[in-house]
C-alpha cells in the first residue's frame, strides 16, 4: 500500500496491526478445525456435514488471504510463525476428542460465534477511521454470520433425527 494509502488511516496503526494479525491466526485456526472435523467426522448427517466444514475451511482459508494482504498493505508482515497463532488467537483451536458430528458442529458453532464478536469488533474500530478494513471484516463477519446459522440448522436437524 502507498505511504498515502497508510497515512488515511486515522487509527494508531500497532493496534489495527495487533487485532488483524488475531483475526489472522484465528481464521488458520478455523481452517484447520473445520478440515480435520471433515476427515475425522462420524456419526449422524456425516456426508453432508462433511461436505459443510469443507465449504467452511475454503472460505477460512479465503477469509486469512484478505487478512494477509490487507496486513501488507498496512505495511506490515502476517504471522510467519505458526507457534504463535495460538498465542495470538483469542477464538481458540478446539481439539476434537469427540468425532461425533454433533460434538464436531457444536464446537464450530462456538467458534463462529466468537469470531463473530471478533469481526464485529473490527467493524466498530474501523467504521469511519479506515474504510477498507471496515469493509473487509464486514465482508468476513457476513459470512461468519452464515456459519453459525449453517450449524444451528444441523443442531435442529439432530433434534430431527433424535425424535
Amino acid at each position: 500500500m502507498g505511504d498515502f494509502a497508510q497515512k488515511i488511516v486515522k487509527l494508531q496503526k500497532d493496534k489495527l496491526l495487533k487485532i488483524l494479525n488475531e483475526a489472522y491466526a484465528e481464521e488458520w485456526l478455523a481452517y484447520y478445525q473445520y478440515w480435520i472435523g471433515a476427515k475425522i467426522a462420524k456419526g449422524i448427517a456425516r456426508s453432508d456435514i462433511v461436505k459443510e466444514f469443507l465449504e467452511h475451511a475454503n472460505e477460512e482459508f479465503k477469509h486469512l488471504g484478505w487478512l494477509a494482504d490487507r496486513i501488507i498493505q498496512l505495511g506490515s508482515t502476517p504471522l510467519i510463525d505458526v507457534t504463535q497463532f495460538q498465542e495470538y488467537a483469542k477464538c481458540k483451536y478446539l481439539l476434537p476428542i469427540n468425532e461425533d458430528t454433533k460434538s464436531l458442529v457444536l464446537q464450530n458453532l462456538s467458534a463462529e460465534r466468537c469470531a463473530i464478536l471478533k469481526y464485529q469488533e473490527i467493524c466498530d474500530m474501523c467504521k469511519g477511521q479506515d474504510y477498507i478494513t471496515f469493509n473487509l471484516s464486514r465482508k468476513i463477519l457476513k459470512e461468519e454470520i452464515e456459519h453459525e446459522q449453517e450449524m444451528e440448522d444441523f443442531l435442529i436437524d439432530f433434534d430431527y433425527y433424535n425424535k
